[in-house]
């Protein structure tokens, strides 16, 4: 049964939730989730809805046309969502194919609801994997001479392939601000977390070193400022000093794959509403 999901944010007024909800109803519909949140620092409201289409009396394409006063008159930021038409998601990965796998068994076990047309990487180590799966596979390798170019290339080929989300499964490239700005909010990724932090390479080795207690994994949209985009999900695991470098390096990957799939489910469930550098998650 498809649905449509209504995603909004406005300045905070009276009236919003009542209006939109008999939007709903005058037009035949039934709400099947609703959600808000209202941010007082900024005086925005956040809502998330989602009703049946079933004898809902606005075909698809003139429900945006129709809604377009409600929106105007609220100064709303909105868009506008079918479920019977799956998010197109191309995945990028280097030499760490942990999370690559999961999104993956995740994906054919049906609980990611998108379609993967594309792999695309910076290594070779990934294609197995995707010939296995039957998804297209991009090789591209990256010099600070040619990184430009190959960019250039990879929008290229993520536009014919009406590619909706990108995710970094542990890409290990920063992207250019040219590539950040044709997907803004658009680009998933996931790193590693410590307390304290640890700056270059191998920051478990660093961690390890200074015997951590705690270990966790981030996920969150790129923007141009390396791994401070709005957050979409976090958790942490204990270690203690039983826990060998090798331990510390698998319990990080485990939570890296959970809070990176718990991040692009909920962004492909139209979950997620950025705002400043802060996202609302209606979980």
């Amino acid at each position: 049964m498809s649905h449509a999901i209504l995603l909004i944010s406005c300045p905070d007024q009276k009236g919003i939730t009542a209006t939109v909800t008999n939007f709903v109803y005058t037009h035949n519909g039934n709400i099947v989730h609703a959600d808000q949140h209202i941010d007082e620092q900024s005086n925005t409201f956040f809502m998330r809805i989602e009703w049946s289409l079933d004898g809902f009396k606005l075909v698809k394409k003139k429900i945006a046309e129709a809604f377009r006063p409600i929106a105007k008159k609220f100064a709303m930021t909105w868009e506008i969502y079918f479920t019977d038409k799956p998010t197109r998601v191309a995945i990028f990965v280097s030499r760490h194919l942990h999370c690559l796998h999961d999104l993956l068994y995740r994906y054919k076990s049906g609980q990611l609801s998108c379609e993967i047309p594309l792999i695309i990487s910076n290594h070779s180590d990934a294609q197995p994997i995707a010939k296995e799966f039957r998804i297209k596979f991009g090789k591209f390798s990256l010099t600070s001479k040619n990184k430009r170019e190959q960019e250039k290339r990879q929008i290229e080929i993520l536009k014919k392939e009406n590619v909706d989300l990108v995710i970094l499964a542990r890409y290990q490239q920063i992207l250019t601000r040219q590539f950040v700005l044709e997907f803004k909010n658009r680009i998933i990724n996931i790193h590693h977390s410590f307390l304290p932090a640890f700056a270059g390479q191998n920051p478990y080795l660093q961690a390890f070193q200074r015997g951590v207690k705690i270990i966790g994994a981030t996920s969150h949209y790129v923007i141009e400022e390396l791994d401070a985009g709005p957050i979409i999900e976090q958790d942490t695991v204990r270690v203690s000093h039983r826990d060998s470098l090798r331990d510390l390096v698998q319990k990080g990957e485990d939570l890296e794959k959970v809070v990176l799939s718990r991040a692009v489910r909920w962004a492909l469930e139209k979950k997620v509403l950025c705002y400043g550098n802060k996202t609302v998650v209606f979980d």
